[in-house]
């Protein structure tokens, strides 16, 4: 743990220095771009640091990468090697890791090798993990200058059963201060950037794992909002399908609306081997809280969704609270067309109570936060975080020279008897919510109710830093813990596509400055993502839709992208 006896930024000071220490030298690069260079998405493949051979590895599927290696083509060193590189050269350009700890990683990579030889077993796959994600050995400050020299005494639950599987582990990535954040920055590690346009915000809390790709957590958007502001797949499984036991977290003891696990990855393959992996491994046989749920084949054929043949969608257009900007409604317009021309059928989603859902899970998590959070940056003295805008890094930065105002003032809790009725109306709603999807079985044709529904990820695509001030069209999922992934369409931002619609009639006033917020070419370059969601537990039903969506949208989309 970080001494008490130092002020907080000599902590900070010293821990940056260690992690420093701990890069490559000969990786580090004297050609990066200068800042007003905005999107570096391409910057690892021509910088020079990365080989043929590596930018090869490191932009294949899983699928591909282990076939090679099964073949003998890629070693497990050589695939730990080019991903470690591709690590290093990312966080130079936004800033995405906290714990770097590529010698042991090789040490393993070499230690699979051989155990290929003996066996024919493929092992070897490098995966990143979110900060709070233990390791033993590996320090787990989460972004909180008291906890910086905090090391792991063992693995959690999820890395004992991804390395069973034959995962090499080899960095961890940045998060915001307490998590509860849909952006990345913490007075420890700083903050993650968007690749894209680093003017832009990569997303949280696991923003370190959307400007690289592995294992976020969501609690009310964590991994879907990096994801869809990355162009990113990432799975919001439902609660203990993964297992969590042994990471550090904050708001521990709130089991109302639970964290959970999930992939950030570069294709929907990748999505499904880490499910297949981590559920082959049995967790719940090591976490209490697991769900008893091997992976189904037969969820996967779609066996209770006409085996994938005729589908119903419903489409979320808007939540009836804030409209999506142009962007995100051009990205769900296009999954539209694309379904029906593969011969599915969509009709329009009416939300039901989305705001008294939203409302009902950020008065839990309020519910003793404060507390929480002072517990934690007490020890240190390091201030609570209380916005995400630059100016925290620099108050020159500050819109008119003027102090920003907090986006999460911190408030009082509740007494139990409080938290115990929001805790009941928010299982009320869950039932509720459940009979208004069933009812759509007298609108689908189909003889089901809707098979999923698609949904923005946000009212806009990756906004500027300090801006990412609504996760309503992702904490509703948590709060009826439904499964849900985003899919990137494959689409960004165009000035001309996506040009300022004539102004509709506001719902309220979070709708309007949403509305007046937009101009095109302040979200040049983002991805345009969507969300697909199903009922709870269908994770295996929701991959498979989201291959036939996936499907769709590239089958529609191929020509414009030649």
């Amino acid at each position: 743990m970080a001494s008490l006896t130092k002020h907080w930024k000599e902590v900070v000071a010293e821990k940056r220095a260690r992690q420093a220490a701990t890069i490559p030298k000969e990786w580090i690069l004297s050609n990066l771009p200068p800042k007003e260079t905005l999107n570096v998405i391409d910057f690892p493949e021509k910088c020079g640091l990365l080989n043929a051979k590596e930018i090869d590895i490191t932009n294949s599927e899983v699928d591909v990468l282990l076939d090679n290696m099964a073949k003998g083509i890629w070693s497990a060193v050589e695939v730990t090697t080019a991903f470690s590189k591709r690590a290093v050269i990312a966080h130079q350009l936004v800033n995405c890791l906290t714990e770097i700890f590529i010698e042991r990683a090789l040490l393993r990579a070499a230690e699979l090798d051989e155990h290929l030889k003996k066996t024919g077993r493929i092992l070897g796959l490098p995966i990143s993990l979110k900060d709070q994600i233990s390791i033993g050995g590996i320090e787990s400050s989460m972004g909180y200058v008291s906890w910086v020299g905090k090391y792991a005494e063992k693995n959690s639950v999820l890395v004992d059963s991804l390395e069973s599987s034959g995962a090499v582990l080899y960095v961890k990535t940045n998060i915001p201060q307490t998590l509860m954040w849909p952006e990345t920055y913490n007075h420890v590690f700083g903050r993650t950037r968007n690749p894209y346009n680093r003017s832009l915000t990569s997303g949280g809390s696991s923003g370190g794992e959307g400007a690289l790709i592995g294992v976020g957590s969501d609690i009310g958007g964590s991994i879907r909002i990096p994801s869809a502001f990355n162009g990113l797949y990432g799975l919001r499984p439902s609660y203990g399908r993964v297992p969590y036991a042994g990471c550090v977290n904050s708001l521990e003891g709130q089991d109302s609306v639970l964290s959970v696990l999930g992939p950030l990855a570069n294709s929907l393959g990748a999505v499904k081997s880490f499910m297949k992996s981590v559920v082959s491994q049995k967790p719940w046989l090591k976490d209490s809280l697991a769900v008893r749920k091997p992976w189904d084949e037969e969820e996967y054929g779609l066996i209770e969704h006409g085996h994938g043949k005729n589908l119903c969608f419903g489409i979320l257009w808007d939540d009836d609270v804030i409209a999506p900007h142009p962007p995100v409604r051009r990205g769900l317009e296009e999954a539209k067309q694309a379904l029906i021309a593969a011969g599915h059928k969509v009709i329009d989603w009416k939300p039901l109570k989305h705001l008294e859902i939203c409302k009902a899970v950020g008065a839990i998590w309020a519910a003793a936060a404060r507390e929480d959070y002072l517990a934690a940056t007490l020890p240190s003295g390091e201030p609570v975080i209380s916005t995400m805008h630059l100016a925290i890094e620099d108050p020159d930065l500050a819109i008119g020279g003027e102090s920003v105002p907090s986006f999460r003032p911190l408030t009082d809790g509740i007494s139990a008897y409080e938290l115990w009725q929001v805790q009941k109306l928010k299982r009320d709603l869950r039932q509720e919510y459940l009979d208004h999807w069933n009812a759509t079985v007298e609108l689908t044709g189909t003889g089901r109710p809707v098979d999923a529904i698609l949904s923005p990820c946000a009212p806009y695509v990756a906004p500027p830093h300090g801006l990412n001030k609504n996760a309503n069209y992702t904490t509703i999922w948590n709060g009826l813990d439904y499964t849900a992934l985003v899919l990137p369409t494959g689409l960004s931002v165009d000035p001309v596509l996506d040009a300022k619609k004539p102004a509709h009639t506001f719902y309220n006033d979070l709708d309007k400055a949403n509305y007046e917020f937009y101009d095109p070419e302040t979200f040049k370059d983002a991805p345009i993502s969507i969300q697909l969601i199903g009922k709870t537990l269908e994770e295996e039903a929701v991959i498979a839709m989201g291959e036939i969506v996936d499907s769709a949208l590239k089958t529609k989309l191929a020509p414009s992208r030649l």
